[in-house]
């Protein structure tokens, strides 16, 4: 809203002309993460009294880890407010016409949606076991897997089609292949699977947020590259025209992922639960498709790779198949946990670890 007043205010009156920083995405990122920071701030306190009053609080599941139970009564759903916050300030400082935008947009309410509604049910039922099924949360999500990737294929695709199905290799310049009709399905097995990796490392207070800033900031930095005529092809990257608009949505969600830190920090005032998770999984999943960074997730997302892994190892393939566990506890966090590292000093070394990757991640820029 602000954006397009800004150049319609600058289009009518002469002595207005400074509103033409509202043209430039560095200015608009900065306010976006800037009014994003500010809402979380403002809202959370309220949020968290709301949550104790209606009794929707953390229900703890079993894991064998003794300090989970300390946990038990930390109000939850504060993924809502990472939510609200980067939307109101994407209407405020984006221009709401662009493709990559809204894909974006649409990726993060889908999939906050479905965590809101999982997280609403384990609250109000009392149990942590008894939200919505994991076959149920699948088919929606797959649902939006599926419905992005026919638009991802047709004609109203952002992405221009000589490039929409090939894939992309970091370091190397080239695409290694092109998939053809077959990039709709690794478009929808790498929504799905990107999704629920977040699900999963979200279990110690503060260790999912600061790698999802991480990941979306090094998007964010691809964005503004791919969406530059000039820096494009300096990097000799594909030229996507309005992708730079992204760079305002990685802002944004910096902004509200700072402030939800503020409050999610050891010891955590609140929780994101499946709300937070579940949307900020959907939302990279689709910026990486958009910005054909899908093969340098598993390097700037690792953690969330190794987190996913692990659980499901030992869940599908060591339970479920073998009858036995593969790992003392899963997933990663809580493994480290059980050999007696205290929480704090395992959030930190995987912030560590997630950041060098976000380096590394940004080395591919240069190095190809």
């Amino acid at each position: 809203m602000l954006y397009y007043l800004g150049r319609w205010l600058q289009s009518q009156f002469d002595a207005l002309g400074f509103l033409r920083l509202f043209n430039y995405l560095s200015f608009r990122s900065i306010m976006a993460a800037l009014t994003a920071v500010l809402i979380v701030f403002v809202l959370s306190p309220r949020w968290i009294r709301a949550m104790h009053r209606r009794n929707f609080l953390d229900q703890v599941r079993e894991t064998g880890i003794c300090s989970a139970f300390d946990k038990a009564g930390t109000p939850t759903m504060g993924g809502v407010l990472i939510v609200v916050a980067v939307t109101v300030s994407l209407l405020l400082w984006c221009n709401l016409g662009n493709s990559f935008l809204l894909s974006s947009l649409a990726a993060l309410l889908w999939f906050g949606g479905i965590g809101f509604w999982d997280d609403w049910l384990k609250s109000s039922r009392g149990s942590g076991e008894q939200g919505l099924g994991e076959m149920t949360k699948l088919l929606y999500q797959g649902a939006f897997a599926l419905a992005f990737a026919i638009v991802y294929l047709g004609p109203l695709s952002p992405m221009p089609a000589e490039i929409a199905t090939r894939l992309y290799f970091p370091f190397i310049k080239k695409p290694v292949a092109d998939l053809g009709i077959f990039y709709g399905a690794f478009v929808f097995l790498f929504v799905l699977l990107v999704a629920n990796a977040v699900n999963i490392t979200d279990g110690l207070d503060g260790l999912a947020i600061t790698p999802s800033i991480f990941v979306i900031a090094v998007l964010g930095v691809f964005a503004y590259v791919m969406g530059n005529t000039i820096y494009s092809v300096y990097l000799q990257y594909p030229y996507l025209r309005g992708a730079g608009e992204l760079t305002v949505f990685a802002s944004a969600f910096i902004g509200a992922g700072l402030g939800f830190l503020w409050y999610n920090a050891y010891p955590a005032q609140i929780f994101m639960g499946d709300t937070g998770s579940l949307a900020i999984g959907g939302t990279v999943a689709v910026i990486s498709v958009l910005l054909k960074q899908e093969v340098l997730f598993p390097l700037v997302g690792g953690l969330f790779l190794v987190e996913a892994l692990t659980s499901q190892i030992q869940d599908k393939v060591g339970v479920r198949w073998l009858g036995r566990r593969i790992f003392y506890r899963a997933p990663l966090h809580h493994s480290l946990q059980h050999r007696g590292f205290a929480e704090t000093k395992v959030v930190i070394r995987l912030w560590i670890i997630s950041g060098i990757l976000a380096l590394l991640a940004l080395a591919t820029l240069k190095i190809r």
